[in-house]
């Protein structure tokens, strides 16, 4: 089904900042209509101010209390009578750390930041897709599913189920017009790299413009990512031209991955 941009509404979580604010401007760009959720209403306000366009908003939903963000999300369609075409999961990756040392309320939480949320945010909105034959649900998770970065083990164990979520509810819904997929950012100029790195000073005792320039060599780019280089992977996705591809890894990662 060919979908015209401005008729399509989308659901963008974690769009205060970084790679998820990124994407809500770029899809606010094409002409979509965008919804904001994440859990400072404060930064919800002001990140509103900066998308092209009228008519968006956002719901105040914080991603650690998945029964919070639920109720919120239910609470805003049925009021609205709304429905979304595109939903883009999207949010703080677990904490770094050896996955040795890790407890298990790390894990629980981590699951239910994601795939938990990511779940019960799919099932609220398919009807919607369902009813217009047109659907994009995208995932922002990392380049751990296709191999395991050190340090990240929460992180990586959680992304792994993430993607195999992913692949599974690809290959179900398809038949409706909508399709499943997974966008893996690398190094990316956002707050969590920058809390990363200086972790990681701390830890080897070198400077952060040392540690960081060690990072950037391990890519083969020899930079980092702006976070509007991944918005923009998730944009085509997004749009009625991505409709073959489907249940798919897409790394952004200036070849960084080791794997094909």
């Amino acid at each position: 089904m060919k979908q015209r941009e401005s008729s399509i509404s989308a659901l963008v979580c974690g769009s205060t900042q970084g790679i998820g604010l990124a994407c809500a401007k770029a899809l606010a760009q094409k002409g979509m209509q965008i919804t904001l959720i994440a859990r400072n209403e404060d930064r919800l306000q002001s990140a509103l101010k900066t998308l092209y366009g009228n008519g968006h908003d956002y719901i105040q939903a914080d991603f650690s209390h998945p029964a919070e963000v639920l109720q919120k999300l239910n609470h805003y369609l049925n009021t609205r009578d709304k429905s979304f075409q595109v939903l883009v999961n999207n949010t703080g990756g677990p904490g770094s750390g050896p996955i040795a040392e890790a407890n298990a309320d790390a894990f629980r939480k981590g699951f239910e930041m994601h795939l938990i949320n990511n779940q019960q945010l799919v099932q609220a909105l398919l009807p919607g897709m369902k009813k217009a034959g047109y659907g994009r649900i995208i995932n922002i998770i990392s380049t751990s599913v296709k191999t395991p970065l050190n340090n990240l083990g929460v992180s990586n164990t959680i992304r792994g189920a993430v993607a195999s979520w992913s692949k599974s509810l690809a290959n179900e819904i398809a038949q409706y017009g909508i399709t499943v997929n997974n966008v893996l950012p690398g190094f990316t100029n956002t707050g969590r790299l920058t809390a990363l790195i200086k972790k990681y000073a701390i830890q080897s005792g070198r400077s952060l413009q040392e540690e960081t320039r060690l990072m950037e060599e391990r890519v083969p780019a020899k930079r980092f990512a702006q976070p509007e280089e991944i918005a923009a992977a998730v944009v085509f996705l997004a749009s009625a031209e991505a409709a073959y591809i489907n249940g798919i890894n897409l790394p952004v990662d200036g070849g960084r991955t080791p794997s094909l």
